[in-house]
């Protein structure tokens, strides 16, 4: 498991928030599917309002 940074976007009700999460994860397509998984759960929103711009290892 390695460390990455997963930055980007998120659509709040007064406009885009930017975020940056710290997570380990297998590889990076498992660390923004936590991502995604993480805003639909806590802040009940879709795919297309989250935007991941990069992931870092």
């Amino acid at each position: 498991m390695s460390e990455y940074t997963v930055s980007g976007r998120w659509q709040a009700r007064d406009g885009w928030q930017t975020f940056e999460k710290e997570l380990n994860a297998e590889n990076e397509d498992v660390a923004v599917e936590h991502v995604y998984a993480e805003f639909g759960s806590k802040h009940g929103l879709k795919r297309p309002q989250v935007e991941v711009e990069e992931v870092a290892q």
